[in-house]
């Protein structure tokens, strides 16, 4: 009988499900990666096209998913991520995402006996009255908000997880994902660090929101994945949620400054009012990371940007 897990991957050709995609081909697991590509792009795996052990389903998770086959493990990532995609006229969307696919791949994780992790997010907590954040925290989020579709979709997709944990038994596993950029990030998502590195390769003034001053804690992709599998590995019974991000501390003005003098040039900054319910403050307590995962980051912020920078420098060359 073979040993060779078989593992499913929602949002598999968004950022951080194509990077975790290659991940689990490289430890060996088979892996079927379902998208419906609303963010997501198919060139992100493209590198895994024709890999044995590799499949793709163009499906959207907010309708029921049959498998034909055992699944071992799923990795719900499915969800729209930057504000640019999840405010407006997707925000309904958003919502559906976050609970009608929550539901759907929770039974098909009880359908399987297959333990389902949950990406989870920082968003969570809103606009923080404890700095930094811990699990316990139970944030300070505006319901009815512009951002609500997502932190208020997240929240109840957690509780989604847990109520099938308690009631159906369901092996769950709840990460709380903090700011994270690196390789695969789409050049226009509109998050801080893919916008600051293309404005500045292209010669573009850098847009920052608010004074500059709001602080986020910038966490490599490959960083992340670890933790991610390192949480997937963890016993039956240990649910989390873990905080998974990088705990060093940046203001956006700080680390805009470092891409510019990174990538040379002269480059105005330009400041814009701050969105409403953006955050002022993000930071990670990864205590209980470190404790039950023995995880946290190794990459620093300057190295991690010089990756990135040059990932975009290929990309914006091909278009």
């Amino acid at each position: 009988m073979s040993s060779q897990k078989t593992i499913l991957v929602t949002g598999g050709t968004g950022f951080l499900g194509s990077n975790l995609c290659e991940r689990l081909i490289r430890d060996g697991a088979r892996v079927i990666c379902v998208d419906n590509n609303y963010t997501g792009k198919l060139k992100n795996v493209a590198s895994l096209q024709g890999n044995p052990n590799f499949r793709f389903i163009l499906h959207d998770i907010i309708n029921p998913l049959e498998i034909d086959e055992k699944i071992d493990q799923i990795y719900n990532l499915a969800c729209p991520a930057s504000p640019r995609h999840y405010q407006g006229k997707a925000a309904i969307f958003t919502t559906k995402t976050c609970v009608l696919g929550a539901l759907n791949m929770l039974e098909l994780a009880k359908k399987h006996g297959a333990t389902i992790f949950q990406s989870s997010t920082s968003e969570v907590y809103g606009e923080p009255a404890v700095h930094p954040q811990p699990e316990s925290y139970r944030g300070n989020v505006n319901p009815i908000g512009i951002r609500a579709c997502y932190d208020e979709g997240k929240r109840c997709a957690e509780s989604l997880f847990f109520d099938y944990y308690r009631e159906e038994g369901v092996d769950i596993k709840v990460v709380r994902i903090f700011n994270t950029y690196g390789p695969k990030m789409n050049p226009e998502d509109g998050r801080v660090v893919s916008n600051v590195i293309c404005q500045a390769l292209r010669g573009e003034d850098i847009t920052l929101y608010g004074d500059g001053k709001q602080t986020r804690s910038f966490c490599y992709v490959d960083d992340l994945i670890e933790a991610f599998v390192r949480m997937m590995a963890t016993p039956k019974g240990f649910t989390g949620p873990v905080n998974t991000g990088n705990p060093g501390e940046f203001t956006i003005e700080e680390m805009a400054k470092m891409v510019i003098a990174k990538i040379g040039g002269k480059h105005r900054i330009v400041y814009k009012p701050l969105p409403k319910d953006d955050p002022t403050h993000r930071k990670p307590d990864i205590t209980l990371a470190k404790e039950k995962l023995g995880w946290e980051p190794k990459v620093k912020l300057s190295e991690g940007l010089d990756k990135t920078i040059a990932y975009f420098k290929t990309e914006l060359e091909m278009k």
